[in-house]
């Protein structure tokens, strides 16, 4: 019986619930198959069915990454789509899957990046994640990256600097901390006073006043 009967379209479900319970079948049960099934239909002719079996893979790699580690590229291939749903949740699962594959998302950067530069908050948001923890992997991603994170604090919207730089704090080292700082110091007198109390919070976490 296949998998896609259970998607929330499928049901017609306008909520996500059954697509979360699919996730949480096929990880519980180890049922790789139907996990194959979901990706594969990633380009289902249905945008309902390809929407929710974004949905089915990221949540599967939020219980257990290893499942969809080997499919990295067709979410990196995904991040070229012209719906902004399957963009964002491609993303999604490419933070999921960072710390596991890096060798293939370094590969693949500049198409990340480039999914960042005109992606939706939510895209840039998971996007920026990915790219700290690719960087947090070694001393040579981090090289590569950090400079661009570091950028991207600079000039992100104010209302994204806390959320940004908590993602960042995980790529941050001896090396780059008083950089990290200095943007950040930058960057307080266009917060509000909760925005502020986030990026003291990270000031704390690295000893800092």
């Amino acid at each position: 019986m296949t998998v896609l009967n259970k998607l929330a379209s499928q049901l017609q479900s306008r909520e996500e619930q059954p697509n979360i319970e699919l996730a949480h079948e096929l990880v519980n049960s180890h049922n790789l198959e139907g996990i194959r099934e979901v990706i594969e239909n990633l380009a289902n002719k249905d945008k309902k069915i390809q929407q929710d079996c974004i949905k089915v893979a990221y949540e599967i790699g939020e219980l257990n990454p290893e499942f969809i580690c080997e499919h990295a590229q067709i979410f990196i291939d995904l991040l070229k789509s012209r719906n902004n749903r399957m963009v964002w949740g491609a993303m999604q699962a490419l933070a999921i899957i960072a710390p596991l594959t890096p060798d293939i998302l370094m590969e693949n950067l500049k198409t990340i990046l480039s999914a960042i530069k005109v992606g939706s908050v939510i895209t840039v948001d998971k996007g920026i994640l990915t790219l700290a923890k690719l960087a947090a992997v070694n001393k040579e991603n981090n090289e590569i990256i950090f400079p661009y994170l570091l950028e991207h604090l600079k000039s992100c919207r104010s209302k994204e600097v806390p959320q940004h730089a908590e993602s960042t704090l995980i790529a941050v080292t001896n090396v780059n901390k008083e950089p990290f700082l200095i943007v950040l110091r930058k960057r307080e007198s266009s917060l509000t006073e909760p925005q502020l109390k986030r990026v003291k919070r990270i000031y704390r976490q690295l000893g800092v006043n």
